[in-house]
């Protein structure tokens, strides 16, 4: 004999199938007709329900979503929404997390309002997801002229600089010096002087989002970010052990500009004496 509970529980769960696809396809319906009538706001509404419902058809809609978050994200703008704004682009990115487009589009809202570290990553993000996508190239390497101090390049090109600081570093690494701290790494040239010349352990930190993400493409194109832990972090925030498991034997930095005391970097110096550096016996 049957079992007639199983059978009743088989239709309950085809009723329950047949009515998300019949939501679904109603949502899509108004979201379509919300479209034509340019109201983006509510079709942006309908998308999001159809994703979350049936996250089977994001590729099939992916460019009429995002066309409507952007024209959305339009509006939303104009009415100094920034907040609503931010919080589509969250939603939209929860959903499609590996789109370029989308990442695109939040830094250039970003980097419209000002916020051109946050920009930086978003545009950054968008370049690695694909690198031929020539919007946000453009996009990352015009905030980076507005975010790399041009002494950074003025550093770089000074080989007797440079020199002069390698030579140091090796004599400290050679002396014992075998774990490095860079303190504000930038590049992270310092680091890698310090790798090169036998340290065991190099931490680096970098406060700015870009120069940090920046300092991880120039390790790993130098083969040694295995060899460098890179921290976004302040060194001021530093902990033993949570982000370094030690004290370590040697402190380098560049940070001596015209930026030397709004950097704070003679507390991070302090700091880094008293909580980070091995004390003489």
């Amino acid at each position: 004999m049957p079992n007639s509970n199983a059978k009743l529980h088989s239709n309950h769960g085809g009723g329950r199938e047949a009515s998300r696809r019949e939501l679904v396809s109603r949502s899509l319906q108004s979201a379509q007709h919300c479209l034509e009538n340019q109201d983006f706001g509510t079709a942006y509404a309908h998308y999001l329900l159809v994703l979350n419902l049936a996250p089977e058809l994001k590729s099939t809609v992916k460019e009429t979503f995002q066309f409507t978050l952007f024209k959305w994200a339009e509006e939303l703008d104009s009415l100094s929404r920034i907040q609503d704004l931010f919080n589509c682009y969250e939603q939209a990115l929860e959903l499609y997390p590996n789109d370029e487009v989308i990442c695109n589009s939040m830094g250039e809202h970003l980097f419209r309002m000002g916020f051109r570290d946050e920009a930086a990553g978003y545009f950054h993000k968008a370049v690695k997801l694909n690198p031929d996508f020539a919007d946000a190239r453009e996009n990352f390497y015009r905030v980076a002229n507005w975010l790399v101090e041009r002494w950074h390049f003025i550093m770089l090109n000074d080989a007797r600089r440079n020199l002069t600081y390698l030579k140091a570093i090796e004599g400290a690494v050679h002396s014992g010096s075998k774990s490095v701290l860079d303190i504000g790494t930038g590049t992270g040239i310092l680091s890698m002087f310090a790798k090169k010349a036998g340290a065991s352990f190099v931490y680096a930190c970098e406060l700015s989002k870009t120069m940090y993400e920046l300092a991880r493409d120039v390790v790993a194109a130098n083969n040694m970010e295995r060899e460098i832990k890179l921290l976004h972090l302040k060194s001021l925030d530093i902990e033993i052990p949570e982000h370094i498991p030690e004290r370590v034997s040697l402190v380098v930095t560049e940070t001596v500009d015209a930026g030397l005391f709004g950097e704070g970097i003679v507390e991070s110096l302090i700091h880094a004496w008293e909580h980070l550096l091995l004390q003489p016996k």
